[in-house]
């Protein structure tokens, strides 16, 4: 390179940025691809005018050193992201560290997102390489550029989060971040400070929350200056906060929702919406302190309608776990469960009831979830149809040594025996799991053989992962390693279906009429506590004193299994429906044979293959 065309280089970095801030940049250069938005083309901030005030706190100009941003889902959060670091790769450039809650979600954002930006963008066109698997330098989860970096890494990766100082970092979604990346603690203290040789760095959180006292964003949101959007009402003029109380619609028909002003008691429509958000301004309750902190809701959001959010609520309030998803990802507040902690064990009991059949009209699909003790395993048989209602055929316990056959041909034949329903059908346990931290080996041997009857090897995990993994291993289809199953998330799941009180309702929860207590007592037999690890804030299920669990890790095997059928394909609602068909068609004519299930034979051959 001559000497003429590295003055040349030195000087573009050095210069100082133009005074131009972020949203003043995105109306100017960014683009919207059609991999990302649903509105492909210029950017527009006055789409949705609450963003600009956001992304001007991330210009380097701004005061702001951290930038906190709790809002709920669907509101142009990764798109400012993006169009922040886009500035940074034009005007400011600096090594940037983007954490995702896991490297499947940073693929994701580097494919979709980020890719499409530096193509579709003009000014960024050719700063930024294409990924090449054989070049270091530009990879998906790394890329250079002229003054700084791109770098994408998981919140469970501490080499990610350690290996280099950074000026920029941006914090996605941090309440769905592990409790400690590996074992060098809290995986946001962890990224922050590689910012500390930076005396002009910038560092974002932003996530929808999650529980109250335990979420990562709303201690940080609590924080900071705690800026709320306020909007004028086009009747009184008056400034508000739209709050979720103040939607009301017609009974019976939420799709007619409309918004009460506060002050005037009028109702303002979805079509007066953009006008509010336009003259809509940020205020913050502590404006004397120096963190830049936005909480906004879906009502702001000029993509959906109120009438589609109050159908969603009416639709998900018929269940804890999606009122819960409600109110953190559309009202984007913490869900308070000080009292979802336990569940009174009469309360529970007293919905035992008789079933006509061994297995009720409504359960379209039976799995089972099998726990090892030393002496005998454990099983819960449970049927399961629309919305994951659910029904508990049968809890058993096969006594034996589970290192010796008979235990395991005993279970076997077990797992091979069909159930009379209640239509008529018979119907056989379509999976099973069976949990692998004790006697591993015995256990891996007995799945490994039966993997095409859905018997699958499982070992907990706790923490926010999910249910089941969502595809296979080589190793896991071979039966050499376990299936991981989000324990946390399961009894989470399942205890707060406990509180459901309305049999037919997605979730509900049945019982026999003949259960003992004692099953009860060990189905509750574990509360949710919050602990604190390094100042982090850490929830866990812990075994009460004295009280026993097998049946409540049965339960957790028996969903898993459930969610292993679905991951390959199942469809509980045409699996009823199914039953449902060929019910009638017995009551009509000779019974007809069971219909194929293409929800799963085809994608376990493609596994098998693999």
């Amino acid at each position: 390179m001559r000497v003429e065309e590295i003055q040349i280089l030195a000087a573009e970095v050095l210069v100082p940025p133009p005074d131009l801030s972020v949203s003043e940049w995105a109306d100017q250069n960014a683009r919207l691809s059609s991999e990302s938005a649903a509105e492909k083309g210029e950017w527009r901030t006055d789409r949705a005018p609450y963003q600009r005030a956001i992304m001007d706190a991330l210009s380097p100009s701004h005061r702001a050193e951290s930038v906190v941003l709790m809002c709920a889902a669907q509101m142009g959060k990764t798109s400012m992201l993006s169009n922040f670091i886009g500035y940074i790769v034009d005007l400011d450039p600096g090594p940037i560290l983007l954490v995702q809650p896991r490297e499947v979600d940073a693929e994701a954002f580097s494919k979709d997102r980020l890719a499409p930006m530096l193509r579709d963008t003009p000014c960024l066109r050719g700063k930024v390489a294409e990924a090449r698997s054989r070049d270091s330098n530009n990879t998906i989860l790394h890329k250079k550029f002229l003054g700084g970096s791109i770098t994408l890494a998981a919140a469970s990766s501490p080499a990610g989060l350690a290996m280099r100082s950074i000026r920029y970092c941006l914090l996605d979604e941090v309440d769905r971040y592990p409790a400690s990346a590996g074992s060098e603690g809290d995986p946001v203290n962890l990224a922050i400070t590689r910012t500390a040789n930076f005396w002009n760095r910038k560092i974002v959180l932003c996530s929808t929350p999650t529980i109250k006292g335990a979420s990562r964003i709303e201690a940080a949101y609590l924080e900071s200056n705690q800026q709320s959007y306020w909007v004028p009402c086009p009747h009184c003029g008056e400034f508000q906060v739209l709050r979720w109380d103040n939607l009301v619609w017609p009974k019976g028909e939420p799709g007619k929702a409309e918004y009460r002003c506060e002050h005037c008691a009028k109702l303002i429509g979805d079509w007066q919406k953009h006008w509010m958000l336009k003259h809509g301004e940020w205020r913050a309750a502590h404006p004397e302190r120096e963190v830049a902190g936005f909480w906004i809701n879906g009502l702001y959001s000029p993509w959906r309608k109120w009438g589609a959010l109050a159908t969603k609520f009416v639709a998900d309030r018929r269940s804890p776990e999606t009122l819960r998803e409600f109110v953190n990802t559309v009202l984007a507040e913490p869900w308070d469960d000080e009292a979802e902690t336990s569940v009174d064990i009469a309360t529970v009991m007293a919905r035992r009831e008789h079933y006509r059949a061994p297995a009720p009209f409504g359960a379209a699909v039976l799995t089972a979830g099998v726990d090892v003790q030393k002496d005998r395993l454990e099983l819960e048989l449970v049927g399961w149809g629309r919305g994951e209602e659910s029904w508990s055929i049968e809890y058993r316990v096969l006594p034996g040594d589970p290192t010796g056959a008979a235990l395991w041909q005993e279970l076997d034949s077990y797992l091979e025996r069909r159930w009379q329903h209640e239509s008529g059908l018979s119907l056989p346990i379509a999976a099973c799991a069976i949990d692998s931290s004790y006697e591993s080996q015995a256990v891996y041997e007995f799945c490994r053989t039966r993997y095409h009857r859905r018997v699958f090897a499982v070992k907990g995990v706790g923490g926010t992962q999910p249910v089941w993994q969502r595809k296979p291993t080589a190793k896991n289809i071979r039966g050499e390693r376990p299936w991981l199953v989000g324990t946390d998330t399961a009894k989470e799941t399942l205890i707060g279906r406990l509180r459901n009180p309305t049999p037919g309702t997605p979730g509900y929860a049945h019982f026999p009429v003949d259960r003992e207590q004692n099953y009860f007592e060990q189905l509750l037999g574990e509360v949710l506590v919050t602990t604190y690890s390094r100042g982090q804030p850490k929830r866990e299920w812990r075994p009460k004193p004295g009280v026993r669990h097998e049946a409540l890790d049965a339960r957790v095997y028996a969903y898993a299994a459930l969610r292993a059928l679905i991951s390959m394909g199942l469809s509980l609602d045409n699996e009823a429906d199914r039953i449902a068909a060929l019910r009638n068609e017995q009551q009509q004519a000779a019974p007809a044979p069971p219909q194929e299930r293409r929800w799963l034979g085809d994608r376990t051959k493609e596994w098998l293959k693999r």
